[in-house]
C-alpha cells in the first residue's frame, strides 16, 4: 500500500467517507477532517518515529501534500 493509499484510508476512516470518494488535492479539513483529528494523527506518528508537524499538515490539508511530508520523514 502506497503513503497515499495509507493516507486516503485513514482519512476516509476518520471522516466517515469512502475512500474511493477521496482525491488527493481534496481539501481534509471540508470533508470534515477536525483539528483534533489532525493533532491525534501527528501524535500517532510522531510515536511511530516519523517528525511531522501539525502546522504543515493544517497549511495544507490535501492527501498529495501530507504524503509528500510523510516521505520526507521517512527518508
Amino acid at each position: 500500500m502506497t503513503v497515499k493509499e495509507e493516507l486516503r484510508t485513514t482519512v476516509a476512516g476518520i471522516v466517515g467517507a469512502d475512500p474511493a470518494t477521496v482525491a488527493d488535492d481534496d481539501n481534509l479539513v471540508f470533508l470534515g477532517l477536525g483539528s483534533l483529528e489532525m493533532m491525534r494523527l501527528v501524535t500517532k506518528w510522531r510515536r511511530s518515529g516519523l517528525k511531522v508537524e501539525f502546522r504543515d499538515l493544517a497549511a495544507t490539508p490535501t492527501i498529495s501534500a501530507w504524503a509528500v511530508r510523510l516521505e520526507e520523514a521517512r527518508a
